[in-house]
């Protein structure tokens, strides 16, 4: 009799603890009609505001609330908190319908979703503006928004999200939201124009020591710059641009739809009063690109792909850049004020590498620790310390005694393996980003010999630029290689304005997604020849 009543109690404890799953309809269903008087039952769904309403009392760590196929249009704002340790709430779209947060309606508050709660994952739905609206702020009828306000709320997730086409910058994740993870979303064609393009894909602070993931992503033609890990305070007496890791992420064409490509990243700080300095922070294996003509020996234009410091009161510390490709016009990398930097295993393409002469007293200091890289440059006197002097690779080895296995050659030197980033959208492996850089723009193939993609298994290749149209599909054969068409990906023009530039030839993201063969049963294989 004990032992069965002790069953009964663990059975209704795993009952009480287990998860909880809501869901959500449009408030303008064709079918099934989400309300504020539901109570998150697939017959009795909410609205979405509804559901991003709910306390910890309702919906807690480990709860998911699942949104079903439809357009909903409005401002939210989520209020959603965990209170359970090491759990987190899930919001994403149900299983493979189609979500849309749009925007584009009257409202006082100026984002598509705020986000105020802590342990929270967003995932699998795109956040944008649907229809017609003004990018100009000049236009009476213009009003500025951010896709994603992250005010506040600790490790928080933010996955497989499309942000794009607001006017104004896609994600703002702030001070008060450390530990949070950013990962396989697509920021693009973000911001609106000004006197300059305003509106940048992910903005970024922290001011815990709680590192923020910033994870396989895609950034690019957005109005401003790509990421931003910055501050424009002057006189804060706090630091909270510290403890980020970008990794893996492929950034590139920023500002080209306000017709002036700007800085894919940057990491500073505008305290002229040096306390809150960019610090603690990682920029890990990703790719950086502003389109360039490998045929032109000069490569003039501006077009930064990495830019350090801004503010010689403020320079960076303790940052790490390794393993990267940086491509970009004649300042494709700005190391312009910094303390103490790691800078190894880059390969870099731009007209000059740019110091500020701040950067002088780090040199000269052992603040800059510079090995294993691969320039490419206009001149091999490629080491410009601003208004200063031009340095080949032998006097700047012998005057700071850095980049002892460093190399520096001219522009029509560069080479790379075209096969620049490979990964994987998910566990099952079905769905992969690649990035290519071939400076002749023909075809490369792609080996996916070591992941898990069986032979016979069909595949359609998209273009990142215009996700809707199949560029190439076919059935991987044996050898588990497949053929990336770069200017076939180049032929449209899918960008939203006459000013924004498609990728060059010799540049292309893509989108490739592969099914399984379906495997025959046991029964089939053996008595197949019956029928």
């Amino acid at each position: 009799m004990k032992y069965s009543i002790s069953l009964l109690l663990i059975f209704i404890s795993a009952i009480s603890f287990a998860q909880k799953e809501f869901h959500v309809f449009p408030v303008n269903g064709s079918t099934t009609v989400g309300t504020p008087n539901g109570n998150g039952s697939i017959e009795r769904p909410w609205d979405l505001q509804t559901a991003l309403s709910q306390s910890s009392k309702n919906v807690n760590g480990g709860d998911v609330i699942w949104i079903h196929e439809g357009i909903y249009t409005g401002r939210y704002r989520s209020a959603l908190e965990s209170t359970k340790t090491n759990k987190k709430i899930t919001v994403s779209a149900f299983k493979n319908d189609k979500v849309i947060l749009n925007g584009n309606t009257e409202g006082k508050v100026n984002y598509v979703l705020q986000v105020n709660g802590s342990h929270v994952i967003y995932k699998n739905f795109e956040v944008t503006y649907l229809g017609d609206f003004s990018r100009l702020d000049s236009d009476t009828d213009f009003k500025a928004a951010v896709g994603i306000n992250h005010q506040k709320g600790e490790d928080c997730m933010f996955q497989n999200l499309m942000i794009h086409n607001i006017p104004g910058s896609g994600i703002g994740s702030w001070k008060a939201t450390g530990g949070t993870v950013i990962e396989n979303c697509m920021i693009y064609n973000n911001g609106y124009q000004g006197k300059r393009g305003h509106g940048v894909g992910i903005y970024i602070q922290n001011q815990s020591d709680n590192i923020r993931q910033i994870n396989n992503n895609i950034i690019f033609n957005n109005y401003y710059k790509g990421i931003e890990v910055w501050s424009a305070t002057s006189g804060s007496k706090l630091e909270f641009v510290k403890y980020v890791n970008l990794t893996n992420n492929i950034i590139f064409n920023n500002g080209s739809p306000a017709g002036k490509h700007v800085d894919n990243v940057i990491i500073a700080s505008k305290d002229a009063e040096g306390i809150n300095v960019a610090k603690h922070i990682n920029v890990l294996n990703n790719v950086l690109y502003h389109n360039v003509d490998f045929n032109d020996s000069k490569n003039y234009g501006y077009g930064t792909s990495l830019a350090l410091g801004f503010n010689a009161n403020a320079p960076v510390e303790d940052v790490s850049v390794q393993n990267n490709i940086i491509i970009g016009k004649n300042n494709a990398l700005n190391i312009l004020h910094t303390k103490s930097l790691v800078f190894k295993n880059n390969i870099i393409y731009t007209g000059y590498i740019h110091f500020n002469s701040s950067v002088l007293l780090a040199l000269n200091n052992s603040g800059l620790q510079m090995d294993n890289n691969s320039y490419y440059t206009r001149s091999l006197k490629g080491f410009r310390i601003l208004k200063q002097q031009d340095y080949n690779i032998k006097a700047w080895q012998n005057e700071f005694k850095i980049e002892s296995k460093s190399e520096l050659k001219q522009l029509k030197d560069f080479k790379t393996n075209p096969v620049i980033k490979v990964y994987k959208l998910n566990n099952e492996g079905t769905e992969f980003n690649v990035a290519i850089l071939n400076k002749n723009g023909t075809a490369v193939q792609v080996n996916f010999n070591e992941f898990e993609i069986e032979e016979g298994s069909t595949f359609k290749i998209y273009d990142i630029e215009n996700k809707t149209v199949v560029i190439t599909s076919g059935e991987i054969s044996k050898d588990l290689k497949i053929e990336f068409p770069l200017a076939l990906a180049s032929f449209e023009k899918p960008l939203h304005n006459n000013i924004a530039t498609k990728s060059a030839n010799n540049f292309g993201v893509f989108r490739i997604e592969f099914e399984q063969p379906k495997k025959e049963s046991l029964f089939k294989r053996l008595f197949g020849w019956l029928f």
